[in-house]
């Protein structure tokens, strides 16, 4: 995009002439957020001069002399007043006023303001992956885990020096961690590459751990899972992550969990579902018969005329809710199986009985019910 002849400042900030400073400084706001080329990757180049445009318009009418000057004298008048258009380096000292956390004046500019050693950063985050049975998670359980994970040298007490050897100050940034390039009209200012922004020089390195400050140990934490984990429940440990660089705080530790599927239990969140087969004598006369429970035999009664597919509840019979819910239900789905080989005598009962039921093989009305349709049958 050619700029052509310069445009009026409070024309490309959107601001009347009486505009005060803290509208001035709303509006370069808006329009740096709005154009600045890293938000503009479609377009960088036309993005960039607009950029730059709006930040020399704020430059000029952000401070109090200069914005005298071009009120009276426009363009011209900074230019004589030996100015470059009324853009320098002083803007940027109100950038991170401006943006604050929004924006942020490390994302605007790739450094700190005024340079400085790297600060203490929280370690990393560690995850471990742990597999449960499914007796192990419906009733919770207590066990070791053995981790391996990065902590400070005992030698050098995490400096990465040999002891009696220390540090020296990195020469390449001046101890600051940190060097400046100039990128156009902008300063940037990056991690040093020489120190990695530690701002020192390890003269001689520690034998234990090779400079890096830190050995990897295997460590063994005690972890208590609680009833009614799931598959993709994921346990937090404060504290026992990885140490944070330059005195850091530590990281968490995250368990993640998979629990195996039940021989023949199905889990729906803290319910639990489980097919039982009938036989047709059991399922038209009723029965009582021993079913399998989550923590042991239970008793489920099945009353006379009862239909494949009934489903029976016991209450307060399934999973505990690990965020402390109460437990769940436990769910009895009847299949009644039908005999596929009949000695003679049975098969001749089965006459007698089909001939007693009277049944007549119609279909049934859309829209009846099961006990309408049972009706029909043994009525």
């Amino acid at each position: 995009m050619s700029r052509g002849k310069q445009r009026d400042y409070y024309e490309v900030l959107s601001v009347s002439r009486t505009a005060l400073v803290d509208e001035i400084k709303a509006s370069y706001r808006k329009a740096a957020l709005k154009w600045h080329p890293d938000r503009n990757p479609e377009n960088k180049a036309e993005a960039d001069v607009l950029f730059r445009e709006c930040t020399e318009a704020y430059s000029v009418l952000s401070d109090p002399q200069k914005r005298q000057i071009y009120d009276q004298y426009g363009h011209a008048g900074l230019s004589s007043a030996g100015g470059t258009g009324g853009f320098d380096g002083t803007v940027f000292q109100d950038f991170h006023d401006i943006f604050g956390d929004f924006f942020g004046f490390e994302d605007l500019f790739g450094g700190r303001r005024g340079g400085g050693r790297t600060r203490a950063q929280r370690g990393a985050d560690l995850r471990y992956d742990m597999t449960l049975t499914f007796e192990e998670a419906s009733g919770g359980v207590t066990t070791k885990i053995k981790l391996p994970r990065q902590e400070y040298c005992e030698s050098c007490n995490g400096t990465g020096a040999k002891k009696g050897t220390g540090v020296q100050s990195c020469q390449a940034c001046g101890g600051r961690g940190q060097v400046a390039y100039q990128q156009g009209f902008f300063t940037i200012t990056r991690t040093c590459p020489n120190c990695q922004g530690a701002g020192q020089i390890i003269k001689e390195r520690c034998l234990d751990c090779r400079g890096q400050g830190r050995i990897e140990r295997e460590r063994t934490i005690e972890l208590r899972i609680p009833p009614g984990v799931d598959t993709g429940t994921r346990l937090r440990v404060t504290g026992e992550g990885e140490p944070g660089p330059n005195g850091g705080p530590t990281g968490d530790l995250y368990v993640v969990l998979e629990v195996k599927e039940h021989p023949f239990f199905e889990r729906r969140g803290a319910d639990l579902y489980c097919t039982i087969p009938l036989s047709v004598t059991q399922a038209a006369l009723g029965t009582e018969l021993p079913v399998p429970g989550l923590n042991g035999e239970e008793r489920l009664k099945v009353p006379e005329g009862t239909q494949s597919g009934a489903i029976f509840r016991v209450k307060g019979k399934g999973l505990a809710d690990p965020r402390g819910g109460g437990k769940g239900d436990l769910y009895y789905h009847v299949r009644v199986l039908t005999p596929t080989k009949l000695t003679r005598e049975q098969r001749k009962l089965m006459e007698q009985l089909g001939a007693s039921l009277k049944i007549e093989n119609k279909p049934a009305e859309r829209g009846s019910t099961l006990f309408d349709k049972v009706k029909d049958i043994f009525g």
